[in-house]
């Protein structure tokens, strides 16, 4: 596949793209790769490599660790794709939740020292937030957005409260919040006629109210980290437009944690500006799946592993 870079963007997955020996294939091909999960080593104070790479899973897909470990990818990734492609810029970077901060260090907006810090903060404030105020996500497919914006404001009231965390395709849109709203949202949907209904594994209320406590120590890492002006558009999780300005990038992380993932928005903003071919840079290929079911005429391609650089040029 031959990438064009006016025609192209970079997409960074976020959490529940993880998995056991994620990268490990890649550092051991790539010493560039292996040399940014060593750094992620010295600067975290632990082997972060080895729980990415041998698990036990539990302890990956706790956030603490699952966010740094799927920036670290990422990063490992993309730093082989400019080895490789060297000069090549796309013209615009997007990354879901959590990715977001992948997708700014492509950006050149922060160094990835101080992206891996932050997001180490990041995951350890939401797990703080999660244990404080606990709540729930679901998956709910089959229904448009607004029947889901509508039974989500139908299920809460001022002490429960429950919200759309990821509008991710047409058909898929996760919800988060209180438990008591949450299920009844879950039986509102089924009556509604929903296809699917799929409880997510976790305790911890995203891009929610619950993540208040979070979002507010969260911002304040923020401000500490050198957030500059980016080099490439970055599309924004909270507004689904460009973030020009490292102003607009921090505007941006401020709101996220317990704002929307406007992914669907985004990646049809992107389109809309002539953008045919998208990357999916580190762990999985979730993105690049939803990207088929948001527009089939664009072309995704996901990149994490050694063979996957052989299909580029």
């Amino acid at each position: 596949m031959e990438l064009i870079e006016s025609r192209t963007a970079f997409l960074f997955p976020g959490q529940g793209s993880q998995k056991i020996g994620m990268g490990s294939d890649l550092a051991s091909a790539f010493p560039i790769a292996k040399k940014v999960f060593d750094q992620a080593d010295s600067l975290l104070g632990f082997s972060l490599s080895n729980i990415a790479w041998n698990g036990p899973v539990e302890v990956l897909n706790d956030t603490i660790n699952t966010q740094p470990a799927l920036l670290v990818h990422s990063i490992a990734a993309l730093q082989v794709f400019k080895d490789k492609l060297s000069g090549f810029r796309p013209r615009m970077v997007a990354g879901h939740s959590m990715g977001e901060l992948s997708a700014i260090v492509a950006s050149d907006s922060i160094p990835y020292n101080d992206a891996l810090n932050l997001v180490r903060k990041r995951g350890t404030f939401m797990k703080q937030a999660g244990e404080q105020n606990p709540g729930g996500m679901a998956a709910i497919l089959g229904l448009d957005l607004l029947t889901v914006e509508d039974i989500c404001t139908e299920a809460s009231n001022d002490n429960d409260m429950v919200q759309v965390a990821n509008d991710n395709c047409p058909g898929q849109v996760v919800i988060s919040g209180a438990r008591r709203a949450l299920e009844k949202s879950l039986q509102l949907a089924d009556k509604a006629g929903a296809k699917k209904i799929i409880k997510l594994a976790v305790s911890i209320a995203a891009h929610s109210p619950l993540m208040a406590n979070a979002q507010s120590d969260f911002n304040e890492a923020v401000d500490e980290a050198p957030i500059s002006d980016p080099k490439v558009s970055i599309i924004g999780n909270v507004c689904a437009v460009p973030l020009t300005t490292g102003f607009d990038i921090i505007t941006d992380l401020k709101s996220q944690l317990n704002s929307r993932v406007r992914w669907n928005e985004s990646i049809n903003y992107m389109v809309s500006q002539g953008i045919d071919t998208f990357v999916e840079i580190g762990s999985g290929s979730v993105l690049t799946g939803l990207l088929k079911r948001i527009n089939r005429k664009v072309t995704g391609i996901s990149i994490g592993s050694p063979e996957d650089f052989e299909r580029i040029k």
